[in-house]
């Protein structure tokens, strides 16, 4: 048991923040006073003239659409608060709000960010830990947030930052195209609960049914990337890294892995039921999706809010399908705390935006999974009578979710890795194990200098030191 889970259970943080009403108490810790004087300020301090209200600055990324559901509660929180009036900041992307502060812009007092981004917001010292600020507004932790997802903003035995959304991969369904009910007309093998996903049996029945020449429609598209296999090859009771604590190496080269890339890449190498490279040239796979040319592409929660705008498209969604066990990937928001004089001021505001009550308007856009899962386990995530039907396969998919190890040198890694494991989506040949072999190999030694940089490469040979044992062989001594 690591450290960090070990403190979770013995504080009783074996998850989530029980905030289903945003009346909880707030009160200021009397060590941390509020800047405006008053200590122990709570969330609904007393009436005060509107040219003193403080200004706390809250920092969102995403589309324009998810930017205004923000927006939404920071107006709510202002139509109540009468010391403090909160203004919203926006990125596009998380990285893009790092990049700015990296660069000397100041910090909104409190803000998203997304896990990858987690470790250099913590060195850089651009956060302030949150249990002592919850606790001492009476937020009671209980069963309502994942416990990986506690982990992931956790460092240094403290809660760095909160979880507040949750994106896990899922598998889209065009239901024109994949009817089951057909399907078991047909005696074709169908999956008894739709939440729980299909075997590779059923998908590849489901891909071949949703294969339609006549509608030029095809059954299936999977992205030639590490993400995109590795749900596949964790089902398959293989992993991504050799170790997901401290990789020093891809596993691709594992014999379950292997097995696992040799099953996926028979379906998605096949040029009959996928979408072919000039397909896909024309147009993305989610394009094809959106025309009704494509029966399955795997995707997370923010594509759900852009299919319910095209016309005449059906869909659902369902788990991510099972090689072996079940099992998904997927990525994590937190919202973080700026070190400085607004700290209780943002803890005040921060207890509202992870309570039901903020939430909702978040929720409602359809954009992310809130990680309260009493959120995401109510109508208002769920949205009864709007696609996709089985929304509940979104928290199915938390409970399963398996966060991989974030990768300093991500977009090296991609960048070095990334051709090789297109090349093997790209043949239409039947797949070989030989093949498989030795382009798994060779992905995994390319990454290992990547991942690991005292790696030396059995071909290469070290650098001869002046300070060496070789060096002061060949080098005379001085008169």
């Amino acid at each position: 048991m690591t450290r960090r889970r070990a403190l979770l259970r013995r504080t009783g943080c074996a998850v989530a923040v029980c905030l289903a009403l945003a009346s909880c108490s707030t009160e200021a810790s009397p060590s941390d006073p509020d800047p405006s004087g008053t200590p122990g300020a709570s969330a609904s301090p007393d009436p005060q003239p509107p040219e003193q209200r403080a200004t706390l600055t809250y920092g969102v990324f995403g589309s324009a659409d998810e930017v205004a559901a923000s927006q939404e509660v920071v107006d709510a929180y202002n139509a109540q608060a009468t010391t403090v009036e909160v203004e919203l900041r926006s990125w596009p992307t998380s990285r893009a709000m790092v990049r700015d502060l990296d660069e000397g812009a100041k910090a909104p007092d409190i803000y998203q960010v997304a896990r990858d981004e987690l470790s250099g917001v913590v060195d850089a010292g651009r956060n302030v830990p949150l249990f002592g600020l919850l606790e001492d507004r009476n937020v009671s932790y209980g069963d309502n947030y994942p416990l990986d997802t506690i982990e992931a903003f956790s460092r240094d035995t403290d809660l760095q930052c909160m979880p507040y959304g949750i994106s896990p991969m899922v598998l889209y369904l065009n239901t024109d195209l994949v009817d089951f009910d057909r399907m078991a007309l047909r005696g074709l093998p169908v999956p008894e609960d739709p939440l729980r996903g299909m075997d590779i049996e059923q998908l590849t029945a489901a891909i071949n049914f949703a294969t339609r020449p006549r509608l030029r429609a095809k059954g299936f598209s999977l992205d030639p990337s590490l993400g995109a296999l590795a749900p596949y090859l964790l089902s398959g009771g293989g992993s991504l890294f050799d170790d997901n604590d401290e990789p020093t190496s891809l596993d691709l080269s594992s014999d379950d892995n292997r097995e696992t890339l040799a099953t996926v890449l028979e379906l998605a190498r096949n040029p009959r039921t996928t979408l072919t490279d000039a397909q896909l040239s024309q147009a993305t796979a989610l394009e094809w999706f959106e025309r009704g040319r494509l029966g399955m592409i795997a995707g997370d929660r923010s594509i759900t809010p852009v299919l319910r705008e095209v016309p005449d498209l059906s869909f659902d969604v369902m788990m991510m399908p099972r090689v072996g066990r079940t099992v998904t990937t997927g990525s994590v928001t937190g919202v973080c705390i700026s070190a400085g004089g607004q700290v209780q001021r943002a803890a005040d505001f921060l207890v509202h935006l992870i309570s039901a009550d903020g939430f909702a308007p978040v929720a409602q856009a359809g954009y992310l999974v809130p990680a309260n899962t009493s959120v995401a386990r109510s109508d208002v995530f769920l949205q009864p009578g709007q696609q996709p039907e089985n929304a509940g396969a979104f928290n199915a998919s938390i409970d399963a979710l398996e966060l991989q190890n974030v990768v300093a040198d991500d977009r090296l890694l991609r960048v070095g890795v990334g051709p090789l494991v297109e090349a093997l989506f790209t043949s239409a040949t039947p797949v070989g194990e030989a093949e498989i072999e030795l382009a798994t190999a060779e992905i995994d030694e390319i990454s290992r200098p990547i991942l690991d940089p005292t790696y030396v490469s059995p071909t290469e040979s070290p650098e001869v030191s002046p300070t060496s044992p070789a060096a002061s062989d060949s080098v005379s001594p001085s008169p």
